[in-house]
């Protein structure tokens, strides 16, 4: 028998209208639905007059589910994934149920559309041409502590989502642990009340002071000047007389030349400056 496939579709983030015909026609075509929340999608499926059978699979019953999707799988028929909006398997079970089915060797494909995160990006005066997704931070305080302090080095732009009962808080902690970055504030994005807000992290926890959070966030956070990382290496070498930065790497095994040109770069000073000093 030949085994169905798995889909990941996705859905709109707000406006009903950026649903693709391909997504409409995977959804009425399929065997089943698999659906991160089937009251929530069941609106979407009678909008577009989708009468597909849905079932339910997100990150509480994804254990005892998966392997029921898989195995139905097996049987071949075939399965589009969804989350309440966007794109699936991006910070929901969806990455468990991909990862299932590829080890069980069925084909697994993806119906491309929404993601908040990119539409936050791009919209956002950011840097666009590097940046990684963190999505939301751990609300266990050790774990979120160390995110935060991998994330006051990080160069490239960084995009989180967050709820609204918890954004001040994120706020103070990024501000806390990166200082006053720049920040763009993107919500109900797509909607009718779509707002996005270029700031700085003071400044955004100046304005909550005053307003009432309200929808869902992607927060797009600038990443740290390297220029500034930099300086500060150097500043932190430059504690270092000469001759003990010199045998940091001699002791490591290097020959000396070869560490006069690493002293030389992490001073960002000329190998003849170190040469001068070593060979006075």
């Amino acid at each position: 028998m030949e085994q169905g496939i798995l889909t990941l579709c996705a859905t709109p983030i707000g406006n009903l209208e950026d649903i693709t015909y391909r997504a409409v026609r995977l959804m009425t075509e399929a065997d089943f639905i698999a659906a991160e929340d089937t009251r929530h999608t069941k609106k979407l499926l009678n909008h577009f007059d989708i009468h597909t059978r849905l079932i339910s699979y997100h990150e509480h019953n994804k254990i005892e589910k998966g392997p029921e999707l898989i195995q139905l799988l097996k049987d071949g028929k075939n399965i589009v994934l969804v989350t309440d909006a966007g794109t699936p398997g991006i910070s929901d079970p969806g990455e468990d149920l991909v990862r299932l089915a590829l080890a069980e060797g069925i084909t697994v494909t993806s119906a491309p559309g929404c993601v908040a995160g990119i539409t936050a990006l791009i919209i956002s005066g950011q840097v666009t041409r590097r940046f990684i997704f963190e999505g939301f931070l751990p609300s266990n305080k050790k774990e979120k502590a160390e995110v935060l302090a991998r994330l006051k080095d990080e160069t490239r732009t960084v995009i989180l989502y967050e709820a609204p009962h918890r954004l001040i808080k994120t706020l103070e902690s990024l501000y806390e642990a990166l200082g006053d970055r720049d920040i763009t504030i993107t919500k109900e994005l797509t909607k009718k009340h779509e707002k996005v807000v270029k700031t700085s992290l003071g400044k955004a926890l100046e304005l909550y002071n005053d307003e009432e959070p309200r929808g869902e966030y992607v927060l797009v956070l600038a990443g740290r000047d390297e220029k500034e990382i930099k300086e500060e290496i150097q500043e932190g070498w430059t504690s270092l007389s000469i001759e003990d930065h010199m045998e940091v790497y001699l002791s490591k095994g290097m020959d000396e030349k070869s560490a006069m040109k690493q002293v030389a770069k992490d001073r960002g000073v000329s190998k003849r400056d170190i040469y001068a000093v070593i060979h006075k």
